[in-house]
C-alpha cells in the first residue's frame, strides 16, 4: 500500500507525462494512462462537442462525464474547476458565465497549468485563470465560488473527505457543485484496484457509491442529487490482465462493476 505522498507523486508524474502527450495518445488510452486496449477509443470519456464554448484543443479526453452540462452556471458566476487539465471545462464554463463572470482552474500538475494558460492566452480570455494547487488544501479563500465543477479528478485524491470539505469551504452559502467521478459497486478484486497505471487512469482511487455519497453528506452538503449514472465498460483485454476467469465471469454478470457518476450538492445558506 502506497502512502499519501507516494500516491500524489505518482499522480503528478503521470499527469505531467499526459500533458506532454498528443491529444490522440490520450484519447486512445484509459484516462490517458497508456495504450492499454485495442478494443476501445476511450473507456471513460464522454463527447463534449455539443456543448457551447467547447475548445477541442483543450480536451485531452481524460474525463468520465460532462459536469458543466449539469452545473447550472449563470452569467456573472464565479466558477472553480478542480483538476482543470488543459482547460476544457473552464472554457465551457466561461461560455456560461460570460464576460462578467470569472473562471479559475486548479490543477496539481505544473505542466497542465502551463498548457491551460497557453490555451487561454491563444483564445484571448482575460477572465479565465489557472493556478497550481492541491485539492486537499486549495489556494482559494472561503466563500469564493458560486459553482465548483470537476471531471474525474476527486477519485484520484487520497483523502476525499478533506477534498469535499475544501469544496464546501470555497463555495459561497447557497453555492453548489457539479462533479463527475468514478465509483465502484460490489467487491472489486484488489488486483484490479491497486495497479498504479489504473490509479492514474481513474480506477484504483475510486470508492464505492455509498461511501462517496456519505463523504459528501459528511462534508455538510445538502440536496445531493445524482444527475447521471452509467456503467464503464472495460474490455476483456484489460480485465484479463487482472482477473481470473471466474472473476471475469462475475464482472460480466454484474456482481461488481465500475461506474461514472455525475452528481450535485448545495452548501446551505
Amino acid at each position: 500500500m502506497k502512502n499519501i505522498e507516494e500516491i500524489k507523486t505518482m499522480v503528478r508524474e503521470k499527469y505531467a507525462a499526459i500533458a506532454r502527450q498528443s491529444k490522440q495518445q490520450n484519447k486512445t488510452s484509459c484516462c490517458g494512462s497508456g495504450s492499454c486496449s485495442s478494443e476501445v477509443y476511450n473507456i471513460m470519456t464522454e463527447d463534449y462537442s455539443s456543448l457551447s464554448g467547447y475548445v477541442p484543443n483543450a480536451d485531452l479526453g481524460l474525463g468520465c462525464g460532462l459536469p458543466t452540462e449539469f452545473a447550472r452556471i449563470k452569467p456573472g458566476d464565479t466558477v472553480v474547476d478542480l483538476g482543470s487539465g488543459a482547460g476544457n471545462d473552464c472554457f465551457v464554463a466561461r461560455q456560461e458565465t460570460g464576460s462578467t463572470g470569472m473562471v479559475v482552474g486548479v490543477d496539481f500538475t505544473p505542466e497542465m497549468v502551463e498548457k491551460a494558460k497557453d490555451n487561454a492566452s491563444k483564445l484571448g480570455f482575460d477572465n479565465v485563470s489557472f493556478i497550481q494547487g492541491d485539492i486537499e488544501q486549495l489556494p482559494l479563500n472561503e466563500n469564493f465560488a458560486d459553482v465548483v465543477v470537476s471531471n474525474c479528478v476527486l477519485n484520484l485524491v487520497p483523502d476525499k473527505g478533506k477534498a469535499y470539505k475544501e469544496v464546501f469551504r470555497i463555495l459561497k452559502p447557497g453555492g453548489h457543485f457539479s462533479i463527475s467521478d468514478v465509483v465502484l459497486e460490489g467487491n472489486i478484486p484488489d488486483r484490479l484496484r491497486q495497479q498504479a497505471e489504473l490509479y492514474a487512469g481513474c480506477v484504483s482511487g475510486a470508492v464505492t457509491k455509498s461511501e462517496y455519497l456519505s463523504t459528501i453528506q459528511n462534508a455538510g452538503f445538502t440536496h445531493v442529487d445524482v444527475q447521471k449514472y452509467r456503467a464503464i465498460v472495460i474490455p476483456d483485454d484489460i480485465l484479463s490482465n487482472y482477473l481470473s476467469k471466474e472473476e471475469l465471469a462475475q464482472y460480466r454478470e454484474g456482481v461488481f462493476g465500475i461506474f461514472s457518476m455525475t452528481l450535485s450538492g448545495v452548501k446551505p445558506n
